[in-house]
């Protein structure tokens, strides 16, 4: 016996015939009266019924939120480095930090006013990191 499972029928056909065949059936459902149109209520509980199930899988959630957080910051620091044009304005900088606090480091040394906060005890120094 195979350990992999050949494709067959629908599951073998290009994804092109596939929406073909499930646009015929959805058009013929509504043509014949039986198709299901969700109402605003009804999609609000299938949304909310969805985001409890995965919200449950704890590690899950912490992946998606750190996975998050890295592309954010990462996104930072692209803009620091690009122009408007999308050249680079300046270049990267050699850094002992880990990437995360890259970003920040980067920022701080580029654009400290941004970082120093609206007075005494607000925001983040350079020295704080």
């Amino acid at each position: 016996m195979p350990l992999t499972k050949e494709r067959r029928g629908f599951a073998a056909m290009s994804e092109a015939k596939q929406r073909e065949i499930s646009s015929k059936g959805g058009k013929a459902a509504h043509i014949k009266g039986t198709a299901h149109e969700f109402n605003p209520e009804e999609a609000r509980r299938a949304g909310r019924l969805g985001g409890e199930a995965v919200s449950q899988n704890r590690e899950h959630m912490a992946q998606i939120g750190s996975r998050g957080g890295q592309i954010r910051g990462q996104n930072a620091l692209n803009r620091l480095r690009t122009d408007d044009n999308g050249h680079e304005a300046m270049p990267a900088i050699q850094s002992t930090a880990p990437e995360r606090e890259d970003a920040h480091v980067l920022a701080a040394q580029h654009a400290p006013a941004a970082f120093a906060g609206a007075g005494a005890g607000g925001g983040h120094q350079v020295s704080d990191l």
